[in-house]
């Protein structure tokens, strides 16, 4: 395990956050948990039928001491999940529906978290981004200031670390979009150590070429000086002038980041995509998430070909941003 790791597992431990884990029958979620107990880093929690889930752990050899199992169906406390529901949805939800709602295991383990039984929540094995992130947005929603959240992925190589947005969540992101995927990137930043230095990137710089897909992000540039960001930030920037001082001090003399930036806004979901995968998979960097940003509570997307310990690092990240 990598040293940012380590230092995320020692501070997750001293507060033993509770994470829920909707997917309590997925064989990847059920080992990650186990770990975690055993090791005594967060109290993981279990959305499932009690037998299913014991049954599938024993069968895979699987310890589940020091982690809770809950079965929506039998909780003891559902009746005021379904009255806070209710509420949080102010009209949208009858309690009829919100009973029918509470049953599915994303909802439910969602309304743990809004009503402050657990600190965040990890899915995703088993189910769909949406599955996932639609709850989250319907219930605990964005910070005030944020219409989206957004994805991010932390590059790790070493001891370089980087934050890449979004990557993950808006295929063709505002200017609105862009400034608060880069407010919210800063402060993914600093939960993992980094002092933000936020570039807005484009395949122009400073006006080098002029088309509506630079206009965008020299607009995005002015909504997040409105913004009153408490980091440094510059765009439109290619990634060069961004990165490389020899090449900022050519191409943008006059940038506060003068080519050393370390959190990067990608002007759509296809750039960030591929360009994480490309720095992943050329670069050798070990990419981490996705992180989805700008919800008032931590809940975060696994992929479906995740293995356990993408399962138990996700974890640890999202009991981070709890702390």
């Amino acid at each position: 395990m990598s040293d940012l790791f380590i230092d995320l597992k020692n501070k997750v431990q001293a507060a033993n956050p509770v994470i829920v884990f909707p997917e309590g029958t997925d064989e990847r979620i059920l080992e990650a948990a186990s770990r975690l107990a055993a090791e005594k880093v967060l109290k993981p929690v279990l959305i499932g039928d009690k037998e299913e889930v014991s049954g599938k752990a024993e069968a895979s050899g699987i310890s589940l001491h020091g982690v809770e199992v809950i079965n929506p169906s039998d909780y003891g406390e559902f009746d005021a999940l379904v009255e806070a529901l209710v509420e949080r949805r102010k009209g949208k939800t009858t309690e009829e529906q919100a009973r029918k709602i509470l049953l599915d295991e994303n909802y439910f383990g969602t309304m743990l978290v809004y009503t402050g039984k657990a600190h965040g929540l990890v899915s995703g094995a088993a189910h769909s981004t949406a599955d996932t992130v639609r709850p989250a947005l319907q219930i605990i929603k964005t910070k005030e200031g944020i219409k989206k959240t957004s994805g991010a992925f932390i590059m790790v190589r070493g001891d370089e670390k980087y934050v890449f947005a979004d990557c993950a969540i808006n295929i063709s992101p505002s200017s609105q979009d862009l400034a608060e995927s880069a407010m919210v990137s800063a402060e993914t930043a600093r939960v993992f150590g980094i002092d933000p230095k936020v570039a807005l990137l484009s395949f122009s710089t400073k006006g080098s070429a002029v088309s509506p897909e630079t206009e965008k992000v020299v607009e995005a540039l002015e909504v997040l000086k409105g913004m009153n960001p408490d980091f440094t930030y510059d765009g439109e920037l290619q990634f060069d002038a961004a990165f490389v001082p020899s090449v900022a001090t050519k191409k943008a003399p006059d940038s506060p980041l003068k080519g050393e930036a370390n959190v990067f806004i990608f002007p759509s979901l296809e750039t960030g995509n591929i360009g994480y995968k490309m720095v992943q998979r050329l670069g050798g960097f070990e990419a981490i998430g996705p992180i989805l940003q700008g919800l008032n509570m931590p809940v975060n997307d696994l992929s479906r070909g995740c293995n356990a310990e993408d399962v138990y690092k996700l974890a640890l990240i999202t009991a981070m941003q709890a702390l």
